[in-house]
């Protein structure tokens, strides 16, 4: 049970919840004086969820002894948790057992032939610390030549500190602060599958020094999933491109399918068409 991690994660969604959104008989109305806190009271939360203010405010505190099963449930329903959020919340407590260093095995034939079949459609397989485990040609094409990185360079975070933010070269500041809280997200909700992995530890902390955006998300505590990002590059050869990062996972597996599309019919569709990777996927 990670008492301080849990503590930070309640408090995050305790105050990301506004009392507009909750009923009127479990909040306190307003009085002549402002909220000192943002979001709803220590109270007010231990009203909806139907425990004593005294047990929440020692949860928030990293004072209390690992809540039951039943009373995450409650937790996840007064917090509006989302599926994701009420795993990681079960994770944070104990509920779920922490799981091995992240998935490092190879990518199946199976999935290697999928990302040989999308052709022009530049994609890759993800784990859990966003190491790059395979691509087909229009990624490689696309972004880099994962094939001359080292194993640790091949991670797409890493990739985003040396190539400027983004995946690509990209105009100063566009839409590299959504991948930053995008990674952030994962590597969070990773964090507490894999609480030991060191090169976990050390990305995230790479990462934080080099982006204030990756900073102020992983500090919110989300963990919420970002399935699709839209992101504007400059490819050397291509030009500009405007693309949606799509985030699919994998049945049976904790790896990722990422892929790269254009609106059809736009500029960058038909720049992507430009694409013609060889017969060959590593």
């Amino acid at each position: 049970m990670s008492r301080g991690e849990m503590a930070d994660f309640l408090r995050r969604r305790r105050e990301a919840l506004r009392p507009a959104q909750m009923p009127a008989t479990a909040v306190h109305p307003p009085g002549p004086r402002a909220r000192r806190t943002p979001g709803l009271r220590r109270e007010e939360v231990a009203v909806l969820a139907g425990v004593s203010t005294n047990y929440y405010e020692r949860l928030e505190q990293a004072r209390a002894p690992r809540p039951s099963p039943q009373v995450l449930t409650a937790l996840g329903t007064a917090l509006r948790l989302t599926t994701a959020e009420r795993e990681h919340l079960a994770r944070l407590a104990g509920q779920i057992p922490p799981s091995t260093d992240a998935d490092r095995t190879p990518v199946s034939a199976d999935a290697r032939r999928l990302l040989h079949r999308l052709g022009p459609t530049p994609a890759y397989v993800v784990n859990d610390l966003e190491d790059i485990m395979a691509w087909n040609a229009a990624a490689a094409m696309l972004i880099t030549d994962f094939a001359q990185l080292s194993v640790h360079e091949r991670n797409t975070v890493r990739l985003a500190i040396r190539l400027g933010g983004t995946l690509c070269s990209a105009p100063t500041g566009v839409a590299e602060g959504d991948f930053a809280r995008q990674s952030a997200a994962h590597l969070r909700a990773a964090g507490a599958r894999h609480p030991a992995d060191r090169a976990l530890g050390e990305l995230v902390n790479d990462y934080a020094a080099h982006n204030p955006d990756f900073v102020a998300g992983w500090r919110s505590h989300d963990v919420r999933p970002r399935p699709a990002l839209r992101k504007r590059l400059r490819h050397p050869e291509l030009g500009e491109l405007e693309l949606d990062r799509q985030t699919l996972l994998m049945p049976g597996s904790s790896m990722r399918l990422v892929l790269y599309t254009a609106d059809p019919g736009s500029p960058s569709a038909t720049a992507l068409a430009r694409l013609s990777p060889p017969n060959a996927t590593p």
